[in-house]
């Protein structure tokens, strides 16, 4: 079992985004003399829910700041990006870091990003599975061309390639943010590993799972390649002395930041979006995730990686909205949970 953190450099109110970004980078340098496996890094535009907008560019930050632990993107938003020029941005986070680097990506969602970036709704409706097979396509050959609906050019090298620079690495990890059915064919027809959300629980995360397993074997995926797959889970974390303290802490804390983020994304076409209730989301929350006691939360995920078979997970540890009680989180996290794991 591999436990990273989930960091959406987020901005609280009464905070502006300076702080966010900075307890996101120190966030990541405790995560790293804390023992913790990969840092994950969200990527958002135009809202204070995440004040990183490029999870990329905040990860060679990470990497140049870190020594050991990996630093992955959770996720990078592909139709507000082309394809190459994420895979030559990968390539090269993977050559310089010694192979730290692991490229998460999604579809993201039907906002105004799409008009701002030029990329369009097309792009997030039907263009991602086109976006994802020429990202890997510039990740695993040599060269690379497209003569798709949205891209089309001709062969080009490779350069750097990943597979050429560390044989025991031949490219990047690439692991794919599933929401849907369709998305999880995707993901398993590719042999990619899924990042799942964190405001689902354990009983969908292991349907899901087990629905990858069976279009990877219909896609002729070998039995070790399946048995492989890292899925990662993400959730929230707090700990504290007793159970009604650590929930106590993220009441205070997440339903205001909640609530200004949500509230701040605005759809490309107008379309109509359902909010959740800040406070009741993050109650939920609470519910779902190792929140509580040290004890309490070594057993939470010890139990959602047996009823799911999920072996790695990103937790958000940022949720009481403080410098100081986020490094205390994470250094109780490494050690006193992680210990319990082993």
């Amino acid at each position: 079992m591999r436990v990273g953190s989930f960091v959406l450099a987020a901005q609280y109110p009464g905070q502006g985004a300076g702080e966010a970004l900075h307890r996101a980078v120190r966030s990541a340098e405790v995560a790293d003399e804390a023992g913790l496996d990969t840092v994950w890094l969200a990527e958002h535009h135009f809202v204070p829910y995440g004040t990183c907008p490029s999870a990329v560019t905040l990860a060679a930050l990470l990497l140049g700041r870190t020594r050991r632990i990996r630093v992955g993107t959770a996720v990078s938003v592909l139709p507000t990006v082309h394809p190459v020029a994420l895979g030559e941005q990968a390539a090269l986070l993977h050559v310089t870091s010694g192979g730290r680097f692991v490229l998460g990506v999604g579809r993201g969602g039907p906002w105004v990003d799409l008009e701002v970036f030029g990329a369009g709704l097309a792009a997030y409706e039907r263009g991602f599975p086109e976006s994802l097979d020429l990202l890997l396509r510039w990740l695993r050959e040599p060269s690379a061309g497209a003569s798709g609906e949205r891209y089309a050019f001709r062969e080009v090298p490779v350069v750097p390639r990943p597979a050429d620079a560390l044989a025991e690495t031949p490219g990047p990890e690439v692991v794919v943010a599933c929401t849907s059915p369709k998305s999880v064919r995707l993901a398993a027809e590719r042999g990619l590993a899924m990042l799942l959300g964190m405001h689902v629980g354990d009983e969908e995360k292991a349907e899901m799972v087990a629905l990858w397993r069976r279009h990877a074997r219909d896609a002729g995926r070998s039995p070790e390649e399946i048995a492989a797959a890292g899925h990662v889970s993400a959730g929230v974390c707090q700990l504290a002395d007793s159970r009604s303290d650590a929930v106590e802490t993220l009441l205070k804390a997440m339903p205001g930041w909640l609530k200004q983020g949500l509230e701040a994304h605005v759809t490309v076409d107008g379309r109509a979006r359902a909010m959740r209730d800040p406070y009741a989301y993050t109650e939920l929350l609470c519910g779902l995730h190792p929140v509580g006691t040290p004890r309490l939360a070594a057993d939470r995920l010890a139990a959602t990686a047996e009823r799911t078979g999920i072996s790695r997970f990103a937790l958000l540890v940022e949720g009481s909205g403080d410098l100081d009680a986020t490094e205390e989180n994470l250094r109780r996290l490494g050690a006193e949970v992680l210990p319990r794991l082993r």
